[in-house]
């Protein structure tokens, strides 16, 4: 396994880092299990940001995850290349956590646009 397939599975988990962070700042008792969707539609301040970045997560990482699959398969870029794009990738989604937590909208926003550079920047290293 590569450094770039393995940062795939980190980004597989990070969703569920902020998951975690919405439960724990909104009091999310785990016998309230019925209904945790509704519970997380229903947060605000902190516990929404960390939610909202949860879904975030889930919308970025197929795209992140076909990039890597693809430049491992056509096989053109070096492997150094494709491990430190992907560990590239990973900083961004921890500095973008770290943005919605903090309320910092337009970093926010440029570490985003920061991440899905580095996602195209596998396909072009690979063409």
């Amino acid at each position: 396994m590569t450094i770039a397939l393995w940062c795939v599975l980190i980004a597989i988990f990070l969703p569920y880092l902020c998951t975690g962070i919405a439960k724990a700042v909104g009091g999310y008792r785990l016998r309230d299990n019925h209904d945790p969707r509704d519970f997380l539609e229903s947060l605000n301040g902190l516990g929404r940001r960390a939610h909202a970045a949860q879904l975030n997560g889930f919308e970025v990482t197929p795209a992140f995850a076909a990039a890597v699959i693809v430049a491992h398969l056509v096989g053109t870029a070096q492997l150094v290349t494709v491990n430190v794009l992907a560990v590239l990738f990973i900083t961004s989604r921890l500095l973008y956590i770290i943005c919605y937590l903090a309320d910092w909208a337009t970093l926010r926003s440029l570490v985003w646009f920061v991440g899905m550079g580095l996602i195209v920047s596998f396909f072009v290293v690979s063409a």
